[in-house]
């Protein structure tokens, strides 16, 4: 990326993890730059200083603003005359916390993945700090940014599903059915740490799903009965999760989330079912939204096709026929997120934020917690924490 330090049209963007053999920090850059609204010009890329500089060299940034540490990183961009507005953070889970209140206390907007921390106490205090100083806080619920998400978002907002009755939402993978952990793999490795995780297939996966669900649904769910299993022996750590789910209003849901269902690579799904027709989508088939009113045929409404709503449409860029996906979503994220950062540097209004924020990070630390909880009192119906 290029080093001019004015970027009057990008957002000055620095980034912490995500470094040399991470797979979600490479996303996370390609993402940021799909629309060409920000320009990444510092990192603390590794715990390691060794791998931190290579990581940075690699990228093409300026070896001054590649940092061994991110406490340094902060403490140096936050009195650069060109220092990055955000940071984006890409660490494993139990570094979020301390590395996002790091730069809020130094007057940087936070772009965090999810979950956003490890408990509900991080998650508060984060949100109070971001307010407190006038600050953004985005978390990267990347599925939430498909066009046919927010096609169905928009639909249910409308009413086109009249009264909201039955949510199913799934997210199933079979990358750690077998203990690979064991075998030294970094992802695995972590991931199945509950000192670093925070929490299994509830929190690596089972926080997408019940996103999603919130995010087209925004019904409120009340309280929850769960069961989180460790299959793989040997394993500290959920790899499946099942839960029932109670709505205010009535309407009521299953989630299920695991990572030990072989022939399942990465995928994510929903069904919602109203009292005036039902909707679902898939990850894997992310340009189509099947459709049932009640009484009528099904029928398959496509992303960049004349029937697409507003919602859908922000978010879509290329023709129908050409089809958009992971990548794409989590471009629209940022996008999102760029024009919010660049109308408060002009002291514009930046309206509504599209994207999720610290708020809807903090309600899924709370389902995770709550989940962890049913599970622990034996599956009991457990209100949700608040």
């Amino acid at each position: 990326m290029q080093h001019d330090s004015s970027f009057p049209g990008r957002v000055r963007l620095g980034m912490v993890g995500g470094g040399e053999g991470a797979f979600i920090g490479a996303v996370h850059r390609h993402a940021a730059r799909f629309d060409d609204r920000y320009a990444l010009l510092a990192g603390a890329l590794s715990s390691r200083a060794d791998a931190a500089q290579r990581s940075g060299l690699a990228l093409g940034l300026d070896p001054e603003r590649i940092y061994d540490d991110y406490l340094q990183m902060a403490r140096a961009e936050s009195v650069r005359e060109d220092g990055i507005e955000a940071v984006c953070i890409v660490t494993p889970n139990h570094m979020h916390a301390p590395v996002a209140r790091a730069f809020l206390e130094a007057g940087i907007h936070v772009i965090c993945d999810k979950p956003v921390t490890t408990n509900s106490d991080d998650a508060r205090a984060l949100k109070a700090l971001a307010e407190e100083r006038g600050l953004l806080f985005a978390v990267t619920h990347n599925y939430s940014a498909y066009p046919m998400v927010r096609h169905a978002q928009q639909m249910v907002r409308e009413g086109a599903l009249g009264t909201i009755r039955v949510v199913q939402v799934e997210y199933a993978q079979d990358w750690l059915a077998s203990p690979l952990e064991q075998s030294g793999q970094k992802q695995a490795a972590w991931r199945t740490d509950p000192a670093k995780a925070g929490g299994g297939a509830i929190g690596d996966i089972g926080s997408h799903a019940w996103q999603l669900a919130d995010a087209i649904t925004g019904l409120r769910l009340e309280a929850l009965a769960a069961q989180l299993s460790s299959f793989v022996p040997g394993r500290v750590i959920d790899d499946d999760v099942q839960v029932l789910l109670r709505y205010e209003g009535g309407a009521r849901g299953m989630l299920w989330a695991s990572q030990v269902a072989p022939g399942c690579a990465n995928e994510l799904r929903i069904r919602v079912f109203g009292s005036a027709g039902g909707i679902e989508w898939a990850q894997q088939q992310p340009n189509e939204l099947h459709w049932t009113p009640l009484g009528e045929p099904t029928r398959i409404l496509t992303r960049g096709s004349g029937a697409m709503n507003a919602a859908g449409a922000r978010v879509s860029r290329i023709p129908a026929g050409h089809p958009e996906g992971y990548i794409d979503a989590f471009a629209a994220l940022y996008s999102e997120i760029a024009s919010h950062l660049l109308a408060r540097r002009h002291g514009g209004d930046p309206g509504p934020a599209h994207f999720p924020t610290i708020d809807d990070g903090l309600r899924g630390v709370l389902f995770i917690e709550t989940v962890q909880q049913s599970s622990l009192s034996g599956g009991v119906w457990t209100a949700l924490r608040t």
